[in-house]
C-alpha cells in the first residue's frame, strides 16, 4: 500500500494531514504514533477509504483505493474502529457472522465457507467457547477480540486497528497486542494500527510512522528511528533510550 502526497481537511478547512507520503509493507505490523491531534486516526480513515483526501491518493495492490467498489474493498481490508457498538444481547457468533457480508449476495444462503471462516476467527481469537455468550457479558479485552474476530471473518489480507488497546487494563492490552503479533507472524496479515504507548509500539511493530500536526516526521524500523531527538520533536518530552536483554529497546520519560 502506497500513501502518495495525502492532504486532508474536514469541513472546518483546518489541514489535518499535510502532504503525507509513506508506504505500508506487506506482511508487517505498521504502527502510527503521535500526540493527540497529530492526525493518526485521520490517516487511518484515509487508508480505509472512510476519509476522502483533497490531495494525493492511496494505492492498494496497484489500484487507487477510491476506485474499489465497497464490497470489493471489504474483501481487501478488515477494520476495527476505536468505538464499536452492537446490540447488547447479540451473541459473539452472530456478531462475527457480520464479517461474512462482503462475500454474500442478497439471495445467497449461509455457505459452508462462511461457517468455516467464523469458526476459524472465533478460535483464532480464543472466543470459540464464548460463541453463544452475549457481547455485553464479555470483559473489555474479550469484546475487543470479538470485533477483531469479525474483521478476521472477512478473510482479508489487511487488518486496520484504531487504538485497539484504549480503555483496557494492562493485561488485556498485552493480550490484544500478542494476538495482533500472532496474526501477522502466523497468518501473514498486513496490520496497521494506531497506538498511544510508545514502548508498546517499539515492542510490537516492524515499522513506525511518527506524526505531528498532520505531518509525517519519520518512518522506519523502531530500532532505527526512535531516538531522544525524535521523541522530543514529536512529543516535547525528554527521554532516555534503554536496552534490556529481555525486553529489548524501550524509552524512559525524564520530563518536559
Amino acid at each position: 500500500m502506497e500513501i502518495k502526497n495525502i492532504s486532508f481537511s474536514y469541513q472546518d478547512k483546518i489541514k489535518r494531514l499535510d502532504h503525507v507520503e509513506a508506504e505500508i509493507t506487506a506482511g508487517q505490523i505498521t504502527t502510527i504514533l503521535g500526540p493527540n491531534g497529530s492526525g493518526k486516526s485521520t490517516l487511518l480513515g484515509v487508508l480505509t477509504n472512510n476519509n476522502q483526501p483533497q490531495e494525493g491518493s492511496v494505492v492498494l495492490d496497484g489500484k487507487m483505493i477510491n476506485k474499489y467498489k465497497p464490497k470489493e474493498l471489504a474483501k481487501k481490508l478488515g477494520v476495527v474502529h476505536q468505538q464499536n457498538t452492537a446490540p447488547a444481547d447479540i451473541t459473539v457468533e452472530k456478531l462475527v457472522h457480520y464479517g461474512r457480508l462482503p462475500h454474500k449476495t442478497s439471495f445467497s444462503p449461509s455457505a459452508e465457507k462462511d461457517e468455516e471462516m467464523v469458526k476459524w476467527a472465533l478460535e483464532r481469537t480464543g472466543l470459540y467457547e464464548k460463541r453463544h455468550a452475549s457481547i455485553d457479558t464479555l470483559s473489555g479485552g474479550q469484546q475487543q477480540r470479538a470485533w477483531i474476530a469479525l474483521a478476521l471473518a472477512q478473510d482479508t489480507p489487511y487488518l486496520f486497528l484504531d487504538e485497539p488497546t484504549s480503555n483496557l487494563d494492562i493485561f488485556y492490552q498485552y493480550e490484544v497486542l500478542e494476538l495482533v503479533k500472532q496474526l501477522c507472524e502466523e497468518e501473514g496479515l498486513t496490520i496497521v494500527m494506531v497506538l498511544h504507548d510508545i514502548n508498546q509500539a517499539i515492542q510490537y511493530s516492524h515499522q513506525i510512522i511518527a506524526m505531528k500536526q498532520g505531518k509525517l516526521i519519520a518512518q522506519g524500523n523502531p530500532q532505527n528511528i526512535v531516538t531522544k531527538e525524535l521523541i522530543q520533536q514529536v512529543y516535547g518530552v525528554h527521554v532516555a533510550i534503554k536496552n534490556d536483554a529481555d525486553v529489548g529497546m524501550y524509552i524512559v520519560p525524564l520530563g518536559i
